[in-house]
């Protein structure tokens, strides 16, 4: 996942590579319960009826973070919704064994409410969330709250930059997909910018044979009810795509192939900030998606949310705004929207789309002050209050605050 840079991190936090190394052995004791809740201004979710769209011709790709991976934000979208609410693609796009690239430091972030969202829609990545190892390929998604995790793995195509960012993406595992270099689609409440990404352990003070294993907690973060870890597999019961026999409330959706629809299952541990799913259709003639048997679409989830992101992940959809003028999109394309300010109306074959509804919830968020921002990211590896050492790392419940 990214972590915000900051210069002099040692200095800033007052910390030696010693005291980083006794931190992982005796937590400290926390001292700055000021700290505990976001005091900054209020969230406000756009209500209105607007239609921001982002084009994946006018992407454009940054290294903000790390070298090796490429970051497209769907910047016209964050704007039109008050910067509340942030989707991106992030692209790896330099091998792992490079000594600038590599796994990352632990860390974690803290948007208000915790929020982070990863679906992965291609290639292979290792992630290790509060100690335990989660190997995941295109469809995984991955829900998460102010958790300490690093990216362990990633594979790389050694394709050009150019021909990479042209790869296909899916949400639909399969042997070709996993090859390619990885990416994933991430939001998050606000931007990275505007909240705390403190490092805990510094990627040059890891060590594998007792870090990779450690389970943390911290009080630094306050959460919404129900918020935690939330990891749902492509091939899961639960992550099956079931059909949609009903019309959406704009309308019936036009395809040349029945459409289904996966629940992401994230509303609950997402602490009812979003709801998440992906509509999909198979490829002509052909069976790709994983289907449930029994049982259909819910349409009531499909139109949850003051505010709707639809992300085109491969294939074109049609949507259609209340004065009945038509949006295409294609793979790549990002459209968010007010209410129910727009409907999705249409969908060619081997089409998937992300849908994340935005609750009500998030308007009663705040936003870190920069002054707290800066001072949590300069306590480092102090705000750790609690730590377990398991003998194996897939051994043992998470330890982290969200789990007490």
């Amino acid at each position: 996942m990214l972590r915000r840079k900051t210069a002099a991190r040692e200095s800033e936090s007052g910390m030696t590579s010693a005291d980083l190394r006794n931190t992982r052995r005796a937590p400290a004791d926390f001292r700055w319960p000021g700290l505990t809740h976001p005091a900054g201004e209020s969230l406000r979710l756009n209500r209105g009826d607007f239609v921001a769209v982002d084009r994946d011709r006018n992407a454009a790709f940054d290294a903000i973070y790390r070298p090796q991976a490429l970051y497209n934000v769907a910047t016209e979208g964050l704007r039109a919704n008050n910067d509340a609410f942030l989707l991106q693609e992030v692209a790896t796009n330099l091998p792992i064994y490079r000594q600038d690239t590599g796994p990352t430091d632990f860390h974690m972030h803290l948007p208000p409410g915790g929020f982070q969202f990863v679906l992965v829609t291609s290639g292979m990545f290792t992630f290790d969330y509060d100690g335990k190892i989660h190997y995941v390929g295109p469809g995984a998604v991955i829900m998460q709250s102010a958790i300490v995790h690093r990216q362990l793995f990633y594979t790389w195509s050694g394709l050009s930059t150019e021909d990479n960012l042209k790869t296909p993406q899916t949400a639909v595992p399969d042997a070709l997909s996993m090859g390619y270099s990885g990416k994933f689609l991430e939001a998050f409440i606000t931007e990275p910018a505007t909240f705390p990404n403190p490092t805990v352990v510094p990627a040059d003070e890891i060590v594998e044979a007792d870090t990779s294993r450690m389970a943390w907690g911290h009080p630094v973060h306050d959460r919404p009810i129900d918020a935690g870890f939330w990891y749902q597999d492509p091939l899961a019961l639960g992550a099956l795509y079931r059909r949609l026999v009903d019309d959406l409330p704009g309308g019936p959706v036009k395809s040349p192939s029945p459409v289904y629809v996966r629940d992401l299952e994230i509303e609950t541990p997402s602490g009812h900030l979003a709801t998440g799913h992906i509509i999909a259709t198979d490829p002509a003639g052909q069976s790709l998606l994983p289907k449930s048997s029994t049982g259909v679409a819910t349409v009531a989830d499909l139109a949850k949310g003051e505010v709707a992101v639809y992300r085109v992940i491969r294939g074109t959809a049609s949507f259609k705004d209340r004065a009945g003028k038509v949006l295409e999109l294609s793979a790549g394309d990002t459209v968010t929207a007010g209410g129910q300010a727009i409907g999705l109306v249409g969908m060619g074959e081997n089409t998937q789309v992300l849908r994340l509804g935005l609750l009500k919830g998030i308007d009663k968020l705040r936003k870190w002050t920069p002054t707290q921002r800066d001072e949590i990211d300069g306590l480092a590896g102090r705000i750790i209050t609690a730590q377990t050492l398991r003998p194996l790392r897939i051994d043992g419940p998470p330890v982290g605050y969200l789990y007490e």
